[in-house]
């Protein structure tokens, strides 16, 4: 992977998550952490790795909200990127630190 692409997912990551945290009012999204962000070679494609920290919210809730923000979410980052192209979004779910917390318990019970 080359530099530039690294460099991009750096900054996708952190204005998407400023974007979240500052410009969308939904509730559902107020929990959400960005975990990773990958993008495509070409720069075309950014795929979005989430996590919630515990709330009143379904992840499927979350998910549909996040959905019907993406197109905001895109356009604002649009405005802090200095490409031509913005990338889609790919929201995805990431359930590492489900994971990492289920195997905190298991080594506490041991």
């Amino acid at each position: 992977m080359s530099v530039k692409v690294e460099r991009m997912e750096q900054i996708i990551q952190k204005e998407v998550a400023i974007i979240l945290r500052n410009e969308i009012k939904d509730p559902r999204i107020a929990w959400v952490i960005i975990t990773d962000v990958e993008c495509t070679n070409d720069l075309s494609y950014a795929k979005i790795y989430v996590s919630f920290i515990k709330n009143d919210y379904t992840n499927e809730a979350i998910f549909e909200s996040l959905e019907k923000a993406k197109g905001f979410i895109r356009s604002k980052l649009s405005g802090h990127l200095k490409t031509r192209k913005v990338p889609q979004l790919i929201f995805e779910y990431d359930d590492s630190l489900d994971k990492g917390n289920r195997i905190d318990e298991l080594l506490k019970n041991v």
